[in-house]
């Protein structure tokens, strides 16, 4: 029913376009044929519908449609059927139907008076209606009753034969049954009526049914009801009104009768009272109406009504008399006999006033009597004579004043009747109730009335009273009275206020005077409550009611003279303390002094005064405690609270103060002038002060010690600023006056902060600090006395700043309060700058220092902003502007406080700053303000701020943040490249972003203002021509008539829409297409939609200010589009906009704020749920590791995303970034906004896990991370006090969160971007610095548990021990990994730096790294594993991993990386029970698993299965890599597990299959006779081959074999050429190719290159066989035409493959492999390293295929042809040094020289002459021929060639232009080496297991010396990530120009002819 309710009001103001609404809401009513049928019945969904209905039509006046109205009439007319319970919903109680009756019909009643035909339909039926309720004989359950008691309440209109024949009925049907007498007991005049303990009366009463009773309540109801609408038969209305009057009078008599004579007792008895008296009070309003009714002629009238208003008396004295009288239903029935006295009285023109006045006074006394005379409260009867007397009186004021008078004075004169008075004993004499309850009475008349006239008559009696001396008026009638003239002086009429006032300070001092005398002891009480209680409350009861403005001034001149007065008289008596005379006196004065502005000019007589009352507030020790914290200056919530009350010292005895009196002592501060004097000479000459010091006072024995106690206090009030030896000059008066400045001024900063009373139009400074200041302005001031000043102002500043932040756990007013107070006093200090005053000045600056330190949310107030770049230049004081020393001075200070104060803002909160800064540049566009242009311009125009460290700031800032500079380059609206290194200028941003802010504000407000223009020409147009008197109708109207309206006539038009709400829907339709481009997979354009949604910035800001109506919905939604738009797109251009948006709108409108960041933090969470950019987890494809499956990682191999990860993931950076900046503002001043960041962070930090795993996220990943803590450990935390587990628990999630990270092996990522990777590294940076400076919450339990006990399981870390043990394990865990990922980081985006490792692990022991290890592995054993892979040298590491895996080998089945640990050697050897895991172990990768080939092994049978299930998982296609290494397996094959998956593999696929054939025949050579024999396992071996190979060919099915057989014959016949051409002359064999050519035919279009299946063979191009120099064979290299098999078969392409004869390539496809897998890596991190491992395939013994490198040429082909080295040539082949071409092919050889450099280092190539050298068309340099690697060299091992790789001269001329080595493009060839040593060493294992297989294969390069060792150690796997890299600088400084490469280089020129 609540929303259809809503639903139904919303409709009601805006029904036309709702009507489909209207429509639906009367579909759900009862029909009218359902309602007209035998036995209807609704539900409750229909009564709500009809009650809204009804609703509806009651709140809509003029409303067209006339079916809401027949609704409810059809309703109304099936009232009848309702009396039936059938009608109803099932369960429908009573008591619900008549609710729904009397909202029904409340609401029928008023559609009643907006509609008149409505109201007559329902007219028309009501008194049917009634009737029947009244006929009905069923009375089922009382439901008609129901609906004839809510008819009693809201009776709608009914015509007036119906109301006759209805009162008719209700008088017949239920009140003829009334009591007209009882049984001759009771008569109608009541003279039988029983009384005293007669209780004759009693049966008759009780006799009467409770039914009937409420029957008859119902029908005097009813007929009262029926009066108001229509009038009634004369003789019927005389019937109604006797039977009332019979009701009356039986009712005085049945309010006489006792309780104990009614036999019936208790709850039943009262319940039977309270229906009689609701009878009554019915019968008593029926009374009333039908006398006010009355049209008899005037004697008549006059004498019913006299009777009424005699009845109408005797009965209210019967309810006072009653013993009923406590009961609300009898104090109802005296208020309604009363409100009917004051009725009747009314009529007749108020001639009745006389009489009832008579009668009424003794009513009034008799009630006076009867009330309470204790207390504020007097009852509800007394409350209601007080109202009647006002309403009479008032009424007769203007009628007859003479009875009234009498009637006041009667009242009066009623206190001093004395013959009341009852002796209670000799000496004292009670005042009657009567007496104090008249004078209560009168004093609120005189309130309520609030006439001079009537305070002149009342008061001369009061004030008789009271003048007439203490004896003959008892205390307590004379405190009621004192009380009464001080009400009657609040009302400010002057004549009274003034005797009032006189007469109460006169009697408070003569209180003084006596108090002290010998009688003093035996005062009665009420002495002292008249001079502690009542005169204080009555000066204060003034004080706060006293309106007129020139009576207050008088007032307060009057109070302060008072406390003067006391001051001097209670230090001139003995045994008395002054603060006991004082304090009751200064609530009054707080009071007021509330309105009084402190900030005016203040006449001299009155500071004295004010001077003198501090004196005395210091002296009687009348100062409140002074609260300061135990911290001043705490930066932690533990201090919260720590708060201890100093009472400041007072001179004069003991500390005394009431919680009264203190609140009183802080109010009066605020209204408090500085106590500044011109000269201090004058307080000599104060005869008050000097009397204080005589030497005959009491206080001592002379002025010195006086004055040391003043010092001493003095002293301790400024807190020891000021030792007391250091005041010897100062005087003991000097010492009070400077006392009494020091209590008012911190006082004032205590109280309230430090705000002053100031009008509303005043405008001067609210803060105190312009009274404190005012002190140091001063002349002539001794350095003694102004030493104290200046320790004043600093100790109310000590005083301001504790107020302050006891503040911090305040929220909403109180807060709002703080956050005002802040603004005044820094305002105020800014302002300060510019005082002629050099003191004040200093102490400004440095107390806005001290404010700004404290509270540095001022650094973004806006009036702050103003003050410093506007107010402080263009509004110096007129009296000094023309001094140039001081306008130079005063701006110098200001330029220097205002850079710095931009600085401190930017380095917090850089979005924000520039935001604000971008607005002030705005307003002064506004104002066209030119004279702070010059100086504000001088200095932005020096502020610069950019990534890293800051010129502008020292220490780590949170602008040093990547994320946070990143997001304040976007909010600065520059146009700048995020991704790369700039530097931000504020100015120039500013000043362009601002512009572009006016000029897009311009459009909007150009845009209304012009279509308002328009709006107003079409309404005077369409004004003019509308048809009036006198309008014309001639031609020349009827033309402009028809240019209007058109040659036809138009229907009417609708209500125009707003032309803001037009904007508001048109820039919605805008954005919402750049989202749907986005979803689609389009492009967003950048400039469109920054301008879009820039002007949308500038509707949404204009709408906020426009005071007019504007669609409130597209409003919102356009809001929310411009904070979740950037969201949905997910791109840096999009998310800088964003940025750009946000920080303007929150900057414009900071009551945006919390809306914009909630919107935020929704569409932060959206992205969590919808895993995109940084929380993109299930993309598997995350980073280098997805891209080298399965070869060196483990997992399936997967196509990359659609979308570009690392571009979202950025988006997300810029976005942290932005919450970062909007946290440092927010944190200080906004709960609210802290709690939307607060459920951010809960949501993101929440397990699982959900980040993206991408190497590209570690920066973004460890900002969020940050930004946490930061939450967790802000200032301002004691705000979040009542979440303060769920911050514990947050904060723990987050280190959960952070170790989750370290889950995996570290990865790099290369980006495009240059300055990326020192972004990222700086981001770790700034999260380990935050590590190391963090404090930790203390408030952990004693026993180191956290605040969460569920029995040690935590919901974050789950079974701990000891939470803060273990929490500060994981903090050292965590921070250890941190330091290890940020000098990884460091590393790679500083690879040549030259500075050490910061990593301190070689100063951990090794019970530290066991203890990392066991940490590591409870949280996850993942993280331990990675653990082992950062550091794989470490043998702790190692072991503990080692151990903690047997112990927990079934939890981690799922991790590959374990295998290393439990699968070794040693465990083979051991056949250790671990090793039955393996069936259920997760697969690795293909390198990890071919390890297990290996002889070390032994073929163990459960790791074999293992490995070859590893296999089998992945595609035959990325096993094929591995062939070489699969054969090799074969040696050790013993179970032919190996033989039996190769078997498998080639039934799978055939490409397989045949690489496998070929492979297998290129390795059954014989062995050569120089050769040693054979072992018999090589034999084997070799035996086992062509078995393997036949076998393979007799599982071919029919296809595939004919497929096997055409691809070998057809490369069987192209290699056979070369034996053809054997035994022809060298100058014939070219044609002798040709020919051989011309006879191969290509036998089908599937066939492809065996060195590359994925390249299908379209023909052969026979004019390219070229013969090849060789010793021995003939190799050839033809051209094939190939197409891309999954590519367009259209698409033909070249390939040369060279085809060897007499050659075992099998060396080259080693090398080639190891090249592959670091192509791979290098490719995998974005490195962008060229490597070209060009196919090799051998295909027979010493026969083989290999590919040739496309578009080369060696460098030996190239000194043929060219003279000079490769430096002349690129420029022959390129262009000049310097040209694009050029130098992108200077790039390219650099990038291909450092990728060859890495494997050279690696693969130790040897035979390093130019003909092995190929450089490509596009610079790339290309090694080939690996015939001598590792350990093996030309000459017989002569290791001439001892560079690790080569760099001649010439190549040296490319890559280092300065020769020197210090060359941009050298550093750029170190730092790619570097890289790529550093990728190549993360996947040292799987290069390693790649070489491992082929030791025994026979080949040349494992036939000496320990190959697979010196690999190892060529990784150099000990070395940090840094030594790593200075080992690679290192190794290229030493092949560079090495003159062992170039000699080599000669001796192949010399013995081959190999150019140099």
């Amino acid at each position: 029913m609540e929303a259809l309710t809503q639903l139904c009001d919303l409709i009601s103001n805006n029904p036309t376009p709702n009507s489909s609404k209207i429509a639906w809401i009367c579909k759900r009513c009862p029909q009218p044929e359902s309602l007209l049928s035998g036995s209807p019945r609704v539900s409750r969904s229909q009564l709500n519908a009809v009650l809204a209905t009804a609703r509806f039509i009651s709140q809509c006046p003029n409303y067209d449609d006339v079916s809401p109205r027949n609704t409810v009439l059809e309703f109304i007319r099936s009232i009848p059927s309702s009396f039936g319970q059938s009608f109803w919903p099932k369960a429908f109680a009573v008591s619900s139907i008549g609710s729904f009756y009397n909202e029904f019909l409340g609401y029928v009643v008023k559609a009643g008076e907006l509609y008149q035909d409505f109201s007559t339909d329902v007219a028309g039926f009501m008194g049917g209606i009634v009737f029947a309720a009244l006929d009905d004989g069923s009375n089922e359950l009382g439901i008609s009753r129901a609906f004839l008691a809510a008819m009693a309440e809201s009776f709608p209109q009914i015509i007036p034969a119906d109301a006759n024949k209805l009162v008719t009925r209700l008088l017949d049907s239920y009140l003829g049954s009334c009591p007209s007498g009882s049984s001759g007991n009771v008569g109608v005049d009541g003279s039988s009526t029983p009384s005293g303990g007669d209780n004759k009366g009693v049966p008759n009463f009780k006799e009467e049914a409770m039914e009937m009773l409420e029957k008859q309540e119902i029908a005097f109801k009813l007929i009262e009801r029926v009066l108001d609408k229509v009038q009634i038969d004369p003789g019927l209305l005389e019937r109604v009104r006797l039977i009332a009057k019979e009701q009356l009078r039986i009712m005085t008599s049945f309010l006489k009768i006792r309780k104990y004579d009614w036999t019936e007792q208790g709850a039943s008895l009262k319940a039977r009272i309270n229906l009689k008296l609701s009878v009554y009070k019915a019968a008593a309003k029926l009374k009333v109406k039908s006398h006010v009714s009355l049209d008899l002629d005037g004697k008549s009238s006059k004498k019913l009504l006299h009777g009424a208003l005699a009845l109408l008396v005797e009965a209210a004295e019967a309810c006072l008399y009653s013993v009923w009288r406590r009961l609300r239903t009898c104090e109802d029935l005296f208020n309604s006999l009363l409100d009917g006295i004051s009725k009747i009285a009314f009529t007749r023109g108020g001639h009745l006033l006389r009489v009832l006045l008579i009668r009424f006074k003794q009513l009034v006394l008799l009630t006076c009597a009867q009330a309470e005379s204790s207390g504020n409260n007097q009852g509800a009867m007394f409350d209601s004579v007080l109202k009647t007397s006002c309403e009479i009186i008032e009424y007769g004021w203007t009628k007859d004043r003479t009875p009234v008078d009498t009637f006041i004075m009667g009242l009066a004169t009623s206190i001093r009747e004395q013959n009341d008075y009852e002796e209670k004993d000799a000496k004292e004499k009670a005042v009657p109730v009567v007496q104090l309850n008249v004078i209560r009475l009168l004093a609120q008349i005189n309130v309520q009335v609030n006439k001079a006239e009537v305070v002149d008559t009342i008061l001369p009696l009061f004030i008789e009273n009271l003048e007439e001396g203490d004896a003959s008026t008892p205390g307590l009638l004379r405190l009621r009275i004192l009380d009464a003239v001080s009400r009657m002086a609040s009302l400010g009429f002057e004549k009274s206020y003034r005797e009032v006032v006189v007469l109460m300070m006169r009697s408070y001092l003569s209180k003084l005077s006596t108090i002290a005398s010998a009688e003093s002891n035996t005062l009665p009480e009420d002495a002292n409550s008249e001079r502690l209680e009542t005169l204080p409350a009555g000066f204060e009861l003034i004080a706060r009611d006293l309106k007129n403005a020139q009576l207050r001034v008088d007032y307060r001149q009057r109070l302060l003279s008072l406390c003067s007065d006391v001051g001097l008289a209670a230090e001139s008596k003995s045994g008395s303390c002054g603060a006991d005379f004082l304090g009751p006196l200064l609530p009054a004065v707080a009071e007021i002094c509330s309105d009084f502005d402190p900030t005016v000019d203040v006449e001299p007589s009155l500071q004295k005064l004010f001077r003198n009352l501090w004196f005395y507030i210091a002296l009687f020790g009348l100062a409140p405690p002074v609260v300061e914290s135990s911290k001043s200056h705490s930066t932690t919530s533990s201090s919260a609270g720590s708060t201890t009350a100093i009472s400041i010292q007072a001179v004069n005895g003991p500390y005394m103060w009431s919680p009264h009196w203190c609140s009183a002592v802080k109010r009066i501060s605020q209204g408090t002038p500085p106590l500044v004097v011109s000269s201090v000479k004058w307080l000599e000459d104060e005869l008050e002060l000097n009397a204080l010091h005589n030497p005959g006072s009491r206080r001592g024995s002379g002025n010195e010690k006086a004055a040391a106690s003043q010092r001493a206090a003095l002293s301790a009030a400024l807190g020891g600023r000021v030792e007391v030896w250091t005041m010897s000059t100062i005087s003991g008066v000097k010492a009070t006056y400077l006392l009494a400045v020091a209590f008012l001024e911190i006082i004032r900063f205590s109280s309230n902060g430090g705000l002053l009373n100031c009008s509303p139009n005043s405008t001067a400074s609210r803060s105190a600090f312009s009274c404190a200041f005012e002190y140091l302005k001063s002349p002539n001031l001794v350095p003694a006395v102004f030493q104290c000043l200046m320790a004043v102002v600093h100790r109310a500043f000590e005083t301001a700043l504790s107020w302050l932040e006891d503040q911090v756990y305040e929220t909403g007013y109180p807060l709002d309060v703080r956050e005002s107070t802040l603004g005044v006093h820094a305002c105020f200090l800014i302002k300060s700058l510019s005082q002629r005053d050099e003191h004040v000045r200093e102490v400004s600056v440095k107390l806005l220092s001290q404010l700004r330190d404290s509270f540095p949310q001022i650094l973004w107030n806006s009036c702050c902003l103003d003050n410093l770049l506007f107010s402080v230049q263009n509004d110096p004081p007129s009296a000094i502007v023309s001094d140039p020393a001081w306008i130079s001075s005063v701006r110098s200070l200001y330029q220097k406080i205002v850079r710095e104060w931009i600085i401190i803002s930017l380095s917090h909160a850089p979005c924000t700053s520039q935001g604000l800064l971008q607005e002030k540049l705005c307003k002064a566009n506004m104002w066209q303000r030119a004279q702070p242009t010059t100086d504000v311009v001088s200095l932005l125009s020096e502020i610069r701020i950019g990534p890293g460290k800051s010129d502008c700031w020292s220490g780590t800032k949170t602008a040093n943040i990547p994320a946070v500079m990143a997001a304040a380059a976007a909010s600065s609206g520059g146009n700048l490249k995020l991704t790369e290194a700039f530097n931000l200028e504020v100015l120039s941003t500013a000043i362009v972003s601002a512009t572009v802010k006016c000029n897009h504000s311009g459009e909007i407000a150009g845009m209304t203002r012009l279509y308002e223009n328009m709006e107003k020409a079409d309404d005077d147009i369409e004004g003019s021509s509308s048809p009036g008197p006198g309008s014309g109708s001639g031609p020349a109207q009827s033309s402009f008539s028809r240019l209007i309206s058109g040659a036809f006539p138009q229907p009417p038009q609708p209500k125009k829409e707003s032309f803001g709400s037009i904007l508001l829907n048109k820039f919605v339709r805008l954005i919402q297409k750049f989202v749907i481009t986005a979803e689609k997979g389009g492009d967003v354009d950048k400039s469109s939609f920054r301008e879009t949604c820039s002007q949308a910035a500038a509707l949404v800001l204009s709408t906020l200010d426009s005071d007019s109506k504007t669609n409130v919905e597209s409003f919102s939604q356009l809001l929310r589009l411009l904070c979740w738009c950037p969201a949905y797109i997910s791109t840096i251009d999009a998310m800088e906009t964003g940025i750009f948006i946000w920080t303007w709108l929150v900057s414009a409108a900071p009551q945006l704020g919390p809306v914009v960041l909630a919107e935020l933090v929704d569409a932060w969470l959206w992205t969590i749920d919808t895993k995109r950019g940084l929380f993109a987890s299930d993309v598997r494809y995350s980073g280098p590791a997805a891209k080298l499956r399965p070869h060196l990682s483990p997992g399936e191999p997967q196509s990359p995303p659609e979308t570009d990860p690392v571009q979202q993931i950025q988006a997300h950076k810029l976005w942290i970034g932005f919450f970062i900046d909007r946290f440092e503002v927010v944190q200080h001043d906004s709960i609210v906004q802290l709690l939307l960041l607060g459920r951010m962070l809960q949501a993101t930090t929440k397990l699982p896990w959900k980040f993206s795993r991408h190497p590209a996220a570690a920066g973004t990943f460890f900002t969020v991370m940050l930004f946490g803590l930061k939450f967790c450990s802000c200032k301002y935390r004691g705000r979040l006090q009542k979440v303060r587990m769920g911050l514990q628990l947050l904060e723990d999630g987050i280190y959960r969160a952070s170790l989750g990270w370290f889950a995996h092996e570290p990865e790099w990522f290369e980006s495009d971007h240059g300055n990326f990777a020192h972004s990222e590294a700086q981001s770790l940076s700034s999260f380990v610095q935050f590590l190391l400076n963090q404090q930790y919450d203390t408030r952990i339990g004693e026993h180191g548990n956290s605040l969460i006990d569920m029995d040690h399981c935590h919901p974050v870390w789950g079974l701990m021990e000891n939470y803060a043990i273990d929490r500060e394990k994981r903090k050292q865990l965590l921070l250890m990994l941190c330091q290890h990922e940020a000098d990884r980081l460091e590393v790679w985006a500083q690879p040549v730096s030259s500075k050490e490792s910061t990593n301190s692990r070689s100063r951990i022991g090794s019970e530290k790294w066991v203890e990392y290890t066991r940490t590591a592995f409870a949280v996850d054993p993942r993280i331990a594993f990675s653990l082992g892979a950062r550091f794989p040298a470490n043998p702790n590491i190692k072991a503990e991993i080692t151990q903690l895996v047997q112990t927990h080998i079934l939890e981690i089945r799922n991790i590959p990386e374990a295998l290393p640990y439990f699968v070794t050697p040693k465990a083979v050897d051991e056949n250790s029970p671990l090793l039955q895991q393996l069936p259920y172990w997760a697969a690795c990768s293909i390198t990890q698993a071919i390890e297990f080939f290996t002889p070390a092994y032994k073929g163990h049978p459960r790791v074999m299965a293992y490995a070859l299930r590893v296999l089998e998982s992945y595609p035959p296609s990325k096993v094929t890599f591995f062939m070489p290494q699969l054969i090799q397996a074969l040696r050790y094959d013993d179970e032919m597990l190996i033989e039996g998956y190769l078997l498998r593999a080639t039934q799978r696929s055939d490409v397989f299959a045949h690489i496998l054939i070929w492979q297998l025949q290129g390795e059954t050579c014989e062995p050569e006779q120089s050769k040693e024999a054979v072992s018999a396992k090589t034999q084997a071996f070799l035996a086992l081959l062509p078995v393997v190979r036949e076998h393979i060919i007799d599982g071919f099915g029919p296809e595939a074999r004919d497929v096997f057989h055409r691809e070998f014959d057809f490369f069987e016949k192209v290699t056979s050429i070369s034996g053809v051409l054997y035994p022809l002359p060298k100058e014939e064999r070219r044609d002798g190719i040709r020919r051989e050519l011309e006879k191969i035919q290509l036998p089908g279009d599937d066939l492809y290159l065996p060195t590359a299946p994925n390249k299908l063979v379209k023909g052969i191009q026979v004019n390219s066989g070229i013969p090849l120099q060789s010793a021995a064979k003939v190799p050839i290299m033809i051209t094939f035409d190939v197409a891309d098999r999954d590519g367009d078969p259209k698409d033909i392409k070249p390939q040369a493959c060279i085809f060897k004869v007499g050659d075992d390539c099998r060396q080259d496809v080693l090398a080639l492999q190891v090249i592959s897998l670091l192509k791979d890596i290098f490719d995998a991190v974005g490195l962008g390293l060229y490597l070209y491992p060009y196919g090799v395939l051998p295909t027979d013994p010493e026969r083989g295929i290999i590919e040739v490198v496309p578009n080369s040429r060696s460098r030996s082909q190239m000194g043929e042809t060219t003279d000079g080295g490769l430096y002349e040539i690129f420029q022959q082949d390129f262009g000049p040094v310097g040209s694009p071409a050029f130098e992108t092919a200077r790039e390219n050889f650099i990038v291909s020289s450092a990728g060859y450099a890495v494997a050279s280092l690696l693969l130790q190539p040897k035979d390093r002459h130019n003909g092995n050298l190929l450089i490509d068309n596009e610079g790339r340099l290309v090694h080939i021929d690996f015939g001598f690697i590792f350990e093996i060299s030309p000459g017989g091992n002569m290791r001439f060639e001892s560079a690790h790789f080569k760099l001649s001269h010439e190549m040296t001329q490319l890559l280092d232009p300065s020769g020197a080595m210090k060359s941009d493009t050298w550093h750029l060839f170190e730092s790619l080496c570097v890289k790529g040593y550093l990728n190549a060493r993360r996947h040292m294992n799987g290069i390693i297991n790649t070489v491992l297989l082929m030791v025994e294969s026979g080949l040349p390069c494992f036939s000496r010396g320990d190959p697979i060792g010196n690999l190892r150690k060529r990784f150099r796997p000990e070395m940090s990530e840094r030594e790593a890299a200075n080992h690679m600088i290192h190794i290229c400084a030493d092949a560079y120009n090495k003159w062992t490469t170039a000699g080599y280089d000669l001796i192949q020129y010399l013995q081959q002819g190999i150019e140099k």
